[in-house]
């Protein structure tokens, strides 16, 4: 299986490297990632400057777009005659959840591939705290598992997984679990302040406040210690039918 890995950490970051370090050892992977970090740049793409990559190891690529960008270059030049089965996108330093997949280029590079009809999983570690140790392999070992046992035979057309692996150790994962979307909490500052020349200048970005309490959302899952598991339909016609999803993760 041909396997097509992005991120928005940006290509040294450690959370890919877990990721193709494990998915390497089963799959043919290649690597396409931003050259710089481009976290929570949404769904931007470049349009008015060119894009240049950079093979910086033997399928490995770094890129001067966005993650976006990444996928586009990936299944339309460099993988075109090679296309990817599959692309996955992580694994993010911090989780996804809620609302923030709107901000997420994780989440961005897996949606540009399920446009391009390619199926997608964006795969997220839940880190509260970037001082703690980071069980980057708990979330590399999932998705190769999942992978594995024919997860995408479970991604319909124009889907894509978003998953989001709390960071335990592997041993400490209650469980998987199908979700629903949740909602984060922010303080929703915006600090103003005077740089040397006297000009205004302004941080966005309120601290963390929690999520709402919502049963079955992702964020309650996570909190929970359960892999949460949500499948995002890029139409906005709703997902009738998640049984075979859903029997699939219960049989991991």
């Amino acid at each position: 299986m041909k396997l097509l890995l992005s991120n928005d950490d940006g290509v040294m970051a450690a959370g890919i490297d877990f990721l193709n370090v494990e998915l390497m050892q089963e799959f043919d992977t290649t690597v396409i990632a931003p050259d710089q970090e481009r976290s929570s740049c949404g769904h931007g793409i470049t349009l008015g400057d060119p894009i240049r990559v950079k093979e910086i190891k033997k399928d490995i690529y770094q890129c001067s777009g966005y993650p976006a960008d990444c996928i586009l270059v990936g299944i339309g030049n460099i993988l075109l005659e090679n296309k990817p089965d599959l692309v996955v996108s992580g694994i993010n330093h911090g989780a996804n959840l809620g609302q923030d997949r709107y901000y997420s280029g994780t989440i961005a590079a897996a949606r540009e591939a399920a446009f391009r009809g390619v199926p997608s999983i964006a795969v997220s570690l839940a880190t509260k705290n970037l001082k703690d140790i980071q069980h980057f392999e708990t979330a590399a070992k999932f998705v190769r598992k999942i992978i594995s046992k024919g997860i995408l035979k479970h991604i319909p057309q124009d889907c894509l997984i978003n998953i989001n692996v709390p960071n335990l150790p592997e041993g400490k994962i209650v469980g998987v679990k199908l979700a629903s979307s949740g909602f984060q909490q922010y303080s929703e500052e915006v600090i103003e302040r005077t740089d040397a020349r006297g000009r205004n200048y302004y941080w966005v970005g309120g601290t963390y406040q929690g999520s709402k309490d919502i049963p079955g959302s992702d964020c309650n899952i996570v909190n929970e210690g359960h892999i949460s598991v949500e499948l995002q339909n890029l139409t906005g016609d709703g997902i009738k039918d998640l049984s075979s999803l859903e029997e699939f993760l219960n049989d991991l």
